[in-house]
């Protein structure tokens, strides 16, 4: 495999930290540079051990910052960008929009400029990595294709919306080589303890109420984070320019059947009577601009790349539970 410089954004936060570990294992040639803010979503201690032995660079930055990240592309020759980096809890962007806009638009546009200066002449690929919450919600029956109208209901899509748009709009207008997918929701090792997986777990572990929103009849399309990674570098690797793909494995559950799932798993792994776990569910008001569902069709990911997901659902998630009973103390201190 060719060797090459990568920069990967956001590499300290969830997906972005599976996506360095995946690239360290299977791209033993590339250079790869981490630029992360750590704040709350970021955490040293995901990639910690590739900082120390010097096979991953790290940078704290905000890519917002212009002079910085203008800095970071004249150190470092990138053959190509893996942008991840986002604002991406729902909830954080209802009660604090203006850091959704800073960093998912204005960080956006920031990383576009430095790669059409830099790359000017020579080969650069930047893929931007969204989401499927950008659609909107989807109606029973179908699945969101790439052609789908965006229809975005929380600050948080409306910024990653944008931030689309203006990959787009730099690939039809400079010409830049870039690529976008918008994938379904990640589940597994590394994810912030305020998202709906990690967040039960912790609180079914303590004997703590779990909140359920509205009914919790909310369905989502759940996808393996270690097979979102393949898509990802598949898609740097062979896809085409100025085209978009989703990611998706096809795994809908609704909220409140995945954490009934959930509770089930920890029981078990904890040596609980059955049923324990399920009285801790607890209702709450639904959240404001909820989507009832998201469902993702990868029919030109898989028709055209190969892409297949590997881990089977039930493994992939009792694989996620038994990690983070293990692992929570130690890294969130939880």
């Amino acid at each position: 495999m060719e060797a090459k410089e990568v920069l990967v954004t956001g590499g300290a936060g969830f997906i972005g930290a599976n996506l360095v570990r995946w690239l360290r294992k299977h791209r033993p040639r590339w250079g790869i540079t981490v630029v992360d803010r750590l704040t709350y979503a970021g955490n040293r201690r995901y990639i910690e051990e590739l900082i120390d032995d010097g096979s991953v660079h790290l940078v704290v930055a905000d890519i917002a910052d212009r002079e910085a990240m203008e800095g970071l592309f004249d150190r470092r020759p990138f053959h190509g960008v893996f942008h991840l980096a986002a604002e991406s809890h729902v909830d954080r962007s209802i009660m604090g929009p203006e850091a959704f806009v800073s960093t998912n638009v204005v960080g956006t546009f920031v990383l576009l400029e430095c790669a059409r200066r830099h790359w000017e002449g020579r080969p650069g690929r930047f893929l931007h990595v969204s989401t499927d919450e950008v659609y909107g919600s989807c109606p029973e029956g179908s699945a969101f294709c790439e052609e789908t109208p965006y229809d975005p209901s929380s600050p948080y899509s409306a910024t990653k919306a944008g931030s689309d748009h203006l990959v787009q709009a730099y690939h039809r207008t400079y010409g830049l080589d870039s690529v976008i997918t918008n994938c379904s929701n990640n589940f597994g090792p590394y994810q912030h303890p305020e998202k709906l997986i990690p967040m039960a777990i912790r609180k079914l572990r303590d004997g703590c109420p779990v909140p359920v929103y509205g009914d919790g009849r909310q369905v989502r399309d759940w996808l393996f984070v270690e097979d979102h990674c393949r898509a990802l570098v598949e898609i740097f690797d062979r896809g085409e320019a100025g085209v978009k793909y989703n990611v998706g494995a096809r795994n809908e559950w609704r909220n409140l059947d995945l954490l009934h799932r959930i509770c089930d798993g920890v029981d078990e792994k904890l040596g609980r009577p059955e049923g324990f776990s399920r009285r801790l569910l607890t209702f709450v008001d639904d959240r404001p601009g909820h989507d009832r569902r998201y469902a993702i069709d990868s029919t030109r990911l898989t028709g055209d790349l190969g892409w297949r997901p590997q881990r089977d659902f039930s493994t992939a998630l009792d694989f996620t539970l038994g990690w983070y009973l293990e692992h929570m103390t130690r890294i969130w201190q939880l």
